[in-house]
């Protein structure tokens, strides 16, 4: 890995979370949030159309703290397998709501996810109490229904029951409002498997792993991958298998990672997620790449200062990533802008890939689109006090 600290090239690989929304979606919050921050922070910066030949991206043209830089950002597209996996008749998701209860209660993952934060583990049960509740009320209305129709005739009182899909496809129709059923097939996704990758993702990632290989021999001076909420996991394992392999040259750009709202114990904690685990205990040591893990209390969708190595329990000896801080949004937004976000939870957990009116260290664009690397950006940085790296998971073992 290059020791050069200054960047003119870089090349990004952003990995999204659970997300069936297209790509384009970031590219256009980058396009929108760069212009704010940089009017806030007083630098220049541009958002244009990637390379032809190149997967779903665009390329950023910036000048910051006083040089000028190319980056050429690419988007890992996995939202197709998302949509597969949200394309559920309301039994399936009733049955997988079940099924998903079972595997995070009957191994005992939730309650030692509620040790370390309330926020995502209340996250994690709202679209389980949300979709009975709505059963509830669908049954309660083909209740009172056929107590009308017996009026009319005794055996009456059974087609009440045609109510009841037909209330719970109204709340279906009203999900954008409600969540509930995008929550549960994310959480279903992630515990489908106890924690195992799911074979047509582990597909996804091989390809995005040559992806980055290749990019290491580009001529770049930095290669960073960003990894947001669940797609934090997904690029631990790319970045393992992309060093196991022997696949980062000593004389090559300097490789960084940038994790992002993690939430990897859901899915590190449960009982099969012995890759997961190995990966995190292998990469936790490497000296080829520098992990800063970003998170903030006030995002109550994410794992917020846990370090997620230590309390999936398999911090090894030696262990040097990853650099934990707080984004500390109560900090970084103005009172009136903390004020206007606060409870929408949703927005707040993508608030890392946004611009702060009240910026400290910790700024998206200066990171993705500046002349420093990760590593030089944060040199000396000190770790939050307040993370956490008490050992939590029930499960650690890196095997079968």
């Amino acid at each position: 890995m290059s020791s050069n600290t200054e960047v003119r090239r870089r090349r990004v690989f952003y990995i999204p979370g659970y997300d069936p929304m297209p790509p384009r979606r970031y590219r256009e919050l980058y396009r929108k949030e760069s212009e704010g921050q940089a009017a806030i922070s007083g630098y220049e910066i541009k958002v244009m159309p990637g390379p032809r030949h190149a997967r779903f991206g665009w390329r950023v043209e910036a000048r910051i703290e006083g040089r000028g830089t190319r980056t050429d950002v690419t988007v890992l597209v996995w939202s197709d397998i998302v949509k597969d996996s949200m394309d559920r008749g309301i039994l399936a998701t009733y049955a997988q709501l079940f099924r998903t209860a079972w595997a995070y209660v009957g191994s005992g993952t939730l309650f030692r996810l509620m040790r370390l934060r309330k926020g995502p583990v209340i996250a994690a049960l709202y679209p389980v109490v949300i979709l009975l509740l709505q059963l509830l009320f669908a049954l309660l209305v083909a209740w009172g229904l056929a107590r009308l129709l017996m009026l009319w005739h005794p055996l009456a009182g059974w087609a009440g029951l045609g109510a009841v899909p037909i209330v719970l496809a109204g709340f279906r129709r009203l999900d954008g409002r409600f969540f509930a059923y995008y929550l549960m097939h994310d959480y279903a996704h992630c515990a489908r498997l106890d924690g195992a990758m799911p074979p047509e993702l582990e597909a996804r990632l091989a390809a995005f792993t040559d992806d980055v290989a290749a990019a290491l021999t580009e001529g770049h001076d930095e290669v960073l991958v960003v990894g947001h909420s669940s797609g934090v996991h997904l690029g631990v394992t790319v970045l393992a298998d992309l060093i196991r392999a022997g696949r980062v040259p000593s004389d090559g750009p300097a490789l960084s990672f940038l994790s992002l709202g993690q939430v990897v114990p859901m899915v590190s904690f449960l009982p099969r997620a012995w890759r997961l685990r190995a990966d995190l205990a292998y990469l936790g040591t490497r000296p080829e790449l520098f992990w800063l893990d970003v998170s903030a209390p006030g995002d109550g969708c994410a794992f917020a200062l846990c370090d997620p190595i230590s309390v999936s329990g398999v911090a090894p000896t030696g262990k040097r990533w990853p650099l934990v801080i707080s984004a500390a949004f109560t900090q970084t937004l103005s009172r009136a802008r903390w004020r206007a976000l606060r409870w929408r939870f949703f927005r707040l957990h993508f608030q890392y890939l946004c611009a702060f009116d009240q910026p400290h260290d910790y700024d998206y664009f200066r990171i993705t689109a500046g002349p420093q690397t990760l590593g030089r950006r944060f040199a000396g940085r000190q770790p939050s006090q307040s993370r956490i790296e008490r050992p939590v998971s029930r499960y650690t073992d890196v095997a079968p």
